[in-house]
């Protein structure tokens, strides 16, 4: 009786210990499982402001950038405001309020954030402009875009490669597009252009048989396709019912092509008696490729999105983490309150004999299947 005593004593014992032993490892477990959440969380939110989804550049940078930065450990809220200026403003007042640690904006108006940005600074949110410049704030640290000057020189010597000048003299019609006067890439762009056409403008090799120029006559508000195209169907009625035709369109973003190869279409060029005219393009579409390749739009400029994607996360991952960004340019970038420092990508011009190596081959950017 007395063994069984002990035994039953020890077993009793046993039965404490195991039981704590339980209670500890359930305790563990459960402060593991409450943290895992935390951990992963533990870098902060982000808040990605896109202007719409109307254009495919914006689908895949917003897609790009929201895995660059999860890949580096934050949370993303990723925001689309499709082209609704106070839908963004709520958007971003929104990405404030859940205490984002920073906010990268691609911005619809690139004047009218100034009030919710002062939200953001009061918090101590970091603000980087993505490939629009936000004008007339102090609360824009960093300015992440491509060498926008360089992208409209890119295409006004396409179109003087596709006329075939200097070796043909002309004189050409060229008429003159510009992108959304809201958007101050628009006047980098044009600025860009103008710089290799005003002087052939002025020798008479260029002629603008509409006589439309500046940026307040040729801009294209919210880059729409269809005003791009009204557009063009008014310049080919005024200035071109003579017989005469246009040889050339300087045309910012292969959207806006698209719209104005329609209107040349409806007027019936494409056609061995009437060929198409030179027209550029930005962003490298799959439309606007395969246009290409049937030849009814010159060229576009590539800019690869997901290196401006890479490199906007790295720059926000070194400011939060207390490191210095890099940085490569600190002159250019003037938004009416002060120079934001900015990083600036290449672009490359593209048109029927690179197409495939550079946005195949090369970069990966578009599949051949995509192009057929």
């Amino acid at each position: 009786m007395y063994g069984c005593a002990v035994f039953s004593a020890f077993q009793g014992e046993a039965k404490v210990k195991f039981t704590r032993r339980l209670v500890l490892a359930a305790t563990a477990a459960g402060f593991a499982a409450f943290a895992m959440p935390v951990h992963a969380q533990e870098k902060g939110l982000v808040g990605i402001a896109m202007p719409t989804k109307s254009s495919l550049r914006w689908i895949s940078d917003g897609d790009s950038l929201k895995a660059a930065l999860e890949a580096k450990g934050y949370t993303v809220d990723l925001q689309y405001a499709e082209d609704d200026i106070p839908n963004q403003l709520a958007q971003i007042e929104n990405m404030v309020t859940k205490d984002a640690k920073a906010l990268v904006i691609a911005s619809i108006d690139g004047t009218t954030l100034s009030a919710v940005l002062q939200q953001a600074a009061d918090k101590g949110v970091k603000v980087v402009a993505y490939d629009r410049l936000i004008r007339d704030s102090p609360n824009v640290d960093y300015y992440t875009t491509f060498d926008n000057f360089k992208v409209g020189v890119l295409q006004a010597e396409s179109l003087l490669k596709g006329l075939g000048y200097p070796e043909k003299q002309g004189p050409f019609n060229i008429e003159l597009f510009g992108g959304s006067p809201d958007d101050n890439n628009a006047f980098f762009f044009y600025d860009g252009a103008m710089s290799v056409l005003q002087p052939l403008i002025d020798k008479g090799v260029l002629v603008v048989k509409s006589g439309q120029m500046g940026m307040e006559k040729v801009g294209t508000l919210r880059w729409d396709a269809a005003v791009a195209q009204a557009r063009m169907d008014n310049i080919l009625s005024a200035n071109y019912s003579d017989g005469s035709r246009v040889d050339a369109v300087l045309a910012p973003y292969d959207g806006l092509s698209r719209g104005i190869i329609s209107s040349l279409r409806g007027v019936g060029y494409g056609s061995a008696d009437q060929p198409w005219p030179i027209i550029s393009g930005q962003d490298a579409e799959v439309p606007s490729v395969k246009a290409i390749i049937a030849g009814e739009q010159y060229s576009t400029v590539f800019k690869d999105t997901r290196e401006l994607a890479k490199v906007t996360g790295n720059l926000v991952d070194a400011v939060l983490s207390g490191g210095q960004p890099e940085i490569n340019d600190t002159k250019t970038y003037n938004n009416g309150n002060k120079v934001v420092p900015s990083y600036l990508l290449e672009p490359v011009s593209v048109d029927k004999t690179n197409y495939e190596k550079i946005l195949v081959t090369d970069s990966g950017y578009i599949k051949a299947e995509d192009l057929k």
